[in-house]
């Protein structure tokens, strides 16, 4: 008789020495397609959503980074900066492939970097060398391949099974965290202890409460059951009073049976301690401040805003360069990266309450650095007329003439006009008042 082979599973079959069949599958032929054996919590990337505090600080790190804005400037001589309209700013801001926004698309980009600690999407051309969409593609069906002549290229295997090779670079690709600068490595798999933990307090809590009648509990007979009474006791207590909506009913006994609850409440055995541990150590592990994931125990209203801001700088800036830099590394060409480039938007996080952005920009302007403009852009409001004028105080003289100031010799608005002409307009100044004193002494 001829025996069925399935490919997958035979080839781990043939692998092992030991009685595992289909029939009596093993643990690890569980862990292999991904599910879980027995009670045992198998941690993946996927499932690792299970847990409330993965799924929190992964949604609120790609969609931070998905939301904010990503303009392209064009760099100005000497210095300076000018919005541009240019076709990867299309991409990034507003479609960068033709079933998906750019929101959809950094946040889904985002969740696989979190997850599996790298991102892909494959770069289209059209027939003129120029970029025309982004296709994000799951991390796990991405292979790191090398030619004979050690030119890297990725191997992409396609939802039906098919592989097709894409060249360094046609592939959009930002790594995390790694140990060769070439593929990040998975967070998840780190961290798979402290997930586990969690994801395992969390079924602990849903079977306690699932089982309402508590069922460390002891009946006590003065003599024995026999095998009817027995079956009849069992049946009845599993229709009467097992599952949450017939828990704390009154529970009757005959023949002389005691009841002794016998069940460790969960706060004696730490359970509430250990969850709220495992919410804090992953939030740890994405550097994402507890009051962010509704954790407000140590929270105060002079705290938050300092910590929101330690999120961005801390938190979501080391995304926003890795993001930045590789696209300036790959969708812009080598001519158009000295004088493009594509950054975010982060001032609008950073700007504090009404009452110190207010102080800063009076600061600002009293300086001269800031127009009325600038400020009402960093405010999103629109432009004034005239308001591009810079303002300096009248009373001002730079510090390297403050001594011929006190001599009297000019004036303070001389001082400020500076350049070539300063020597001829302090001899000016001086011989005026030379001038002044002769006609004076002479009057008298």
């Amino acid at each position: 008789m001829r025996t069925l082979k399935i490919p997958i599973i035979s080839r781990f079959l043939e692998k092992r020495s030991d009685s595992s069949t289909l029939s009596n599958p093993k643990q690890w032929i569980y862990q292999a397609l991904g599910i879980p054996f027995g009670k045992k919590i198998y941690v993946t990337e996927s499932s690792a959503m299970r847990s409330t505090a993965v799924l929190t600080c992964v949604r609120i790190l790609s969609e931070t980074v998905a939301s904010l804005p990503l303009p392209v400037y064009k760099r100005l001589n000497p210095r300076g900066r000018e919005r541009v309209n240019h076709r990867i700013g299309e991409l990034l801001q507003r479609s960068p492939n033709p079933r998906m926004t750019a929101f959809t698309f950094r946040e889904t980009m985002m969740v696989h970097i979190l997850l599996w600690g790298n991102c892909y999407a494959e770069i289209e051309y059209d027939s003129r060398g120029d970029i025309v969409a982004l296709w994000p593609i799951p991390p796990h069906r991405v292979e790191h391949m090398e030619t004979e002549a050690g030119e890297p290229f990725f191997r992409v295997t396609t939802a039906d099974g098919k592989q097709h090779n894409v060249p360094d670079y046609a592939m959009f690709h930002i790594p995390g965290l790694g140990f060769d600068g070439k593929k990040g490595i998975s967070v998840i798999q780190w961290a798979k202890q402290a997930i586990e933990l969690a994801l395992a307090t969390e079924q602990f809590g849903a079977e306690f409460f699932e089982n309402g009648t508590n069922v460390g509990a002891v009946v006590t007979h003065p003599g024995t059951l026999s095998d009817p009474a027995f079956e009849r006791l069992s049946k009845s207590l599993k229709e009467k009073y097992e599952g949450l909506g017939k828990s704390h009913r009154l529970m009757l006994l005959e023949e002389g049976m005691s009841f002794s609850k016998n069940t460790i409440p969960p706060n004696d055995a730490q359970f509430l301690e250990t969850r709220k541990f495992q919410i804090l150590e992953i939030a740890r592990i994405f550097r994402v401040p507890p009051h962010m994931m509704a954790d407000l125990e140590r929270a105060t209203f002079s705290n938050i805003e300092h910590q929101s801001t330690d999120f961005i700088v801390h938190s979501v800036r080391p995304w926003l360069i890795r993001w930045e830099q590789t696209i300036n590394w790959k969708l812009f060409d080598g001519t158009e990266q000295k004088r493009l480039y594509a950054e975010f938007l982060i001032e609008g996080y950073l700007r504090g309450d009404s009452a110190a952005r207010a102080a800063f920009y009076k600061e600002m302007f009293n300086l001269g650095a800031f127009s009325q403009n600038d400020i009402r852009e960093r405010e999103n409001e629109n432009p004034i007329p005239g308001g591009d004028r810079y303002f300096v105080p009248l009373n001002m003289v730079p510090l390297d003439l403050l001594d011929e100031y006190y001599k009297g010799k000019f004036a303070p608005k001389e001082a400020l006009k500076g350049g070539d002409n300063d020597e001829g307009e302090r001899e000016g100044a001086a011989g005026a008042s030379a001038t002044g004193e002769q006609a004076g002494g002479a009057e008298g």
